[in-house]
């Protein structure tokens, strides 16, 4: 059938040639026809393929275009080195490396093949796992760097700086590879005799059934359990400290100093708590679903509600968060190339 598949194209016009991925009457398509153990290719209408990469691209350059504008404005301007900010810095850097792999993630979409071989099929699926971790680990640190903030804000300076900071998140990333790479030594990755039922042009990851339990329960339900109860505390006492204020300020009393910045740090978890709930509400269903018996259509639809989070998390702060507005025109206008433009006050209006 794959020798049939040569002469038949010959008869097709350039014309029809186009209209490849919606031929229904042809003969069954081959990732690599001149190998025996090529994998089918996905059938795909001309214009649902054209849909499908024009929402890819535009969604990679609206993700990798707002994140960058995150990790510039927290790396240039000195009023932003916070260690809240570094977390968020960390998880900004972690959706643009998603948004830059949404391209290589619609060829395997629309194209179910593989054109760029088994090591770097690999490397690829260890780096979007590892993508995957960092982000939820992201939100853990976020969380505990909250948690200090609301509920325990006069150790909060001496619990929590940016060198610490910065040490734990290089420490996250250190041991998220650390496990990443023996998920995948122990579930063959590396190993392609363990690939017998993968035909040639595939890319999957194989994992056994225990390693799946367990790493569902360490890469997503304990660290969601671990950010729930955080926040859950973060609210109790958020809710505790506004009816102090506002108490305070219904009876004509000033508001000082001390209270004024519990308040600043309360609208700061609720941001950030926020930014966890969209990505609890993108992932849940996805893991929830990929546990049950369901088509790899709906899965992948999912899949993309996943990738679209990282797309989502700047539009947060856009919305709840001056100083991005401020750093975003600064930007865009190119008035950080200016001398002392790092110097910039940004919260003089706040």
């Amino acid at each position: 059938m794959k020798g049939q598949k040569g002469e038949q194209n010959k008869l097709l016009s350039e014309g029809d040639s186009l209209m490849a991925y919606e031929t229904e009457d042809q003969e069954t398509q081959y990732c690599f026809p001149d190998i025996n153990s090529s994998c089918v290719k996905g059938r795909i209408s001309r214009h649902g393929y054209l849909i499908i990469h024009l929402f890819v691209s535009l969604l990679s350059a609206w993700t990798v275009f707002l994140n960058l504008l995150v990790i510039i404005s927290i790396s240039h301007f000195k009023k932003l080195h916070t260690p809240t900010n570094m977390i968020i810095l960390s998880l900004a850097v972690t959706d643009l490396f998603i948004g830059l792999i949404m391209p290589i993630e619609a060829i395997r979409l629309t194209e179910t093949c593989w054109y760029f071989g088994d090591t770097f099929c690999e490397l690829y699926l260890l780096f979007v796992d590892l993508l995957i971790s960092a982000s939820l680990s992201n939100l853990v640190l976020i969380a505990v760097d909250r948690y200090v903030a609301v509920c325990h804000p006069l150790l909060y300076p001496q619990k929590i700086t940016i060198t610490k900071t910065l040490m734990s998140i290089c420490l996250s990333w250190a041991c998220l590879s650390a496990y990443i790479t023996a998920l995948a030594i122990n579930n063959g990755y590396f190993d392609t005799s363990l690939r017998t039922d993968v035909c040639y042009g595939e890319c999957l990851a194989i994992i056994r059934f225990s390693w799946t339990v367990i790493d569902l329960f360490m890469s997503f339900i304990f660290p969601c359990i671990v950010i729930m109860m955080l926040y859950l505390k973060i609210f109790y006492v958020v809710h505790q400290q506004v009816k102090v204020i506002n108490s305070l300020m219904k009876g004509g009393k000033c508001v000082t100093e001390g209270s004024a910045k519990r308040k600043s740090e309360s609208k700061a978890a609720l941001t950030l708590g926020i930014i966890v709930s969209v990505y609890l509400l993108c992932w849940i269903p996805y893991y929830i679903c990929s546990l049950t018996v369901m088509t790899s259509t709906a899965l992948n639809a999912l899949l993309w509600v996943v990738y679209t989070n990282s797309g989502v998390n700047p539009l947060v702060y856009a919305l709840f968060y001056p100083w991005f507005k401020k750093t975003t025109k600064l930007i865009l206008t190119m008035k950080i190339i200016q001398p002392a433009s790092s110097l910039i006050n940004l919260f003089t209006h706040e």
